[in-house]
């Protein structure tokens, strides 16, 4: 069975895709076979992982209503190993569909169970809200991983996002806080340090041990539809994905 991953931070711009993506990227590499669930209507890990839109027969908008199997959603990626199941914009629309279903906060489960003894990981990339959506993944999965970016209002909205994953327990007894990430970490800055601390205050051994440095590189990878590792995989950013990933394995306790 697979272990489900729900990477999640209500917060945008905190590092949540680009986490998704590399993580997914350095697991395959790891001879994991990976599967990541593109559940954001922006769809940038779809495109992160070089997938047109454009050419998509079926999505998780499909898988999300009810109109395809997951499996046949699922598409093959350059990157040995790592498949994606990708979405499009319209996935929004679907939300305000799936809110009339009668088992709307399953959908994702029920969908997961089906592909699930396929995968050693499934990573799902949740949208930067506590939408239904994100709801959705935290109740198909097993670990919350939660990027926490190190700049000003780092742990804003945080708080609810427990509260949150505290009433999802309620339904998925199962679910744990697998760890929080330190993004855009920058060790020349009092302030990246000094939120690193409070993160650490606040969530104690939760914390990964790696950081994941602000990186030009990591940044640029996306547009050339690459993870880092493919990309510029002597880069800083590459090798904190890889740690990142070897702590995940650790922690899961799935190693090859």
């Amino acid at each position: 069975m697979a272990i489900v991953i729900s990477v999640t931070n209500q917060k945008g711009g905190v590092g949540k895709t680009t986490t998704a993506v590399n993580l997914g990227y350095f697991l395959a590499k790891d001879k994991q076979k990976v599967l990541i669930i593109d559940f954001d209507p922006q769809g940038n890990a779809t495109s992160g992982l070089g997938v047109s839109k454009d050419d998509l027969e079926l999505s998780m908008t499909d898988v999300t209503m009810g109109q395809a199997a997951l499996s046949q959603a699922i598409c093959e990626t350059k990157f040995k190993n790592l498949y994606i199941a990708p979405t499009t914009p319209e996935l929004a629309n679907a939300e305000v569909e799936l809110n009339k279903l009668n088992q709307k906060f399953v959908q994702l489960k029920n969908a997961i169970l089906s592909v699930n003894n396929q995968f050693d990981y499934i990573i799902i990339d949740s949208p930067p809200s506590l939408s239904l959506l994100t709801v959705n993944g935290m109740i198909a999965a097993e670990y919350l991983l939660l990027p926490v970016q190190t700049e000003f209002y780092a742990l804003e909205g945080v708080a609810q996002l427990l509260e949150t994953m505290s009433l999802v327990k309620k339904v998925n007894p199962n679910l744990k806080l697998l760890g929080v990430l330190a993004t855009m970490y920058d060790k020349r800055t009092s302030l990246s340090v000094e939120v690193l601390e409070e993160v650490k205050k606040y969530f104690k051994d939760k914390v990964f041990k790696t950081l994941i440095p602000r990186n030009v590189r990591v940044a640029e990878a996306p547009s050339h539809g690459a993870p880092i590792g493919s990309y510029d995989k002597f880069s800083k950013g590459a090798k904190a994905y890889k740690d990142l990933a070897r702590e995940v394995e650790e922690r899961t306790g799935v190693k090859k």
